[in-house]
């Protein structure tokens, strides 16, 4: 086993693919890792590799005898993997930063330098607001990754790479402005827009809230966008749509509201989940939603029980996990 294969299965963890224990395992070990290290040698990575191989091995290889209860120390075995690799992730993957260069400032530990890009990474239930050395503003919203250069040269490139995002832009018109966010590119010049892109929806969104953007996706035209002009860009049939929207739609999860327009279950699943930092499992049979509702600084009570009214579920808490299940 290699560090390449703890990474893979902690991108089982980055896409939501994990069990609801192997998640809450990662994140108590994310919560409880507080000082980064910014080098160790291979040898020490190889032996502590070495480590978690061996310790694997002693639960995997058990007596034939007790087949009954292999189940169990198969268990007991992907348990301690995930933890070993959540450890590795956290302490290996940090890369080091040139002589000289004092450690950047941690916000929540999810902000780093990798490669003159700074990382910011969100975690539910917590949004971040960035100012960057042109002057504009960036309010990323929860369980987002945004990427971008410690400092701009010929361009403002930006890359959204997972989540929402709200861009105020500081006129540079000898500079252009430009967030990529899977297949769609944004370019702007003193202008105010909001960008959606999650990886488990469907849809990546473009709001403009003032001035004007070219919204260019891929193999497509680009579309200039007007202010209160919304673009949506489907990602499995690549289709383009154009429409208008009002502003709490498109912001209100800056001030903790949640407004739905036609939402997938994936869109009301993640506004709920980033907002109150919880996760949802839906183990019911209802996987197609278009629902329609708005909630202004509510409690998760209250957005529960209203949602599951509405699309006649059942639901219930145990700690940060929401089960939703069909009405009996």
């Amino acid at each position: 086993m290699n560090l390449d294969q703890i990474k893979k299965l902690l991108e089982r963890y980055n896409e939501e693919q994990s069990t609801a224990g192997e998640k809450q395992l990662i994140e108590e070990w994310f919560e409880g890792i507080q000082q980064p290290v910014t080098h160790i040698p291979d040898t020490v990575i190889q032996q502590d590799l070495a480590d978690v191989h061996a310790a694997l091995q002693k639960n995997i290889n058990v007596p034939r005898r007790r087949t009954m209860r292999l189940w169990y120390y198969a268990a007991a075995a992907i348990t301690l993997l995930v933890t070993a690799a959540s450890w590795f992730f956290q302490h290996y993957t940090r890369s080091v930063l040139p002589a000289g260069q004092a450690p950047i400032a941690k916000v929540d530990n999810h902000k780093e330098i990798i490669d003159g890009f700074y990382i910011i990474t969100t975690v539910k239930g917590k949004t971040e607001h960035l100012t960057l050395e042109d002057g504009s503003t960036i309010v990323l919203n929860a369980g987002s990754r945004l990427r971008y250069p410690v400092h701009f040269s010929t361009g403002r490139d930006l890359f959204l790479e997972e989540g929402e995002a709200y861009f105020d832009v500081a006129p540079d018109p000898a500079h252009q402005f430009t967030v990529h966010s899977g297949g769609l590119s944004t370019t702007a010049l003193g202008t105010s827009f909001n960008i959606r892109a999650y990886r488990n929806e469907q849809k990546i969104t473009v709001a403009l809230l003032s001035g004007k953007v070219k919204v260019t996706a891929t193999g497509k035209k680009p579309v200039v966008l007007e202010s209160s002009e919304q673009l949506s860009y489907d990602l499995q049939s690549l289709q383009v749509t154009r429409s208008k929207f009002n502003t709490p739609e498109a912001t209100g999860w800056q001030q903790g509201t949640l407004v739905f327009k036609d939402a997938s279950y994936e869109q009301v699943r993640n506004a709920i989940e980033n907002t109150f930092a919880v996760t949802i499992i839906n183990q019911s049979d209802k996987k197609a939603w278009t629902y329609t509702g708005s909630f202004r600084q509510e409690t998760l009570q209250n957005v529960l029980e209203t949602i599951c009214l509405t699309e006649s579920l059942a639901w219930s808490k145990e700690r940060d996990t929401v089960i939703l299940k069909n009405k009996k």
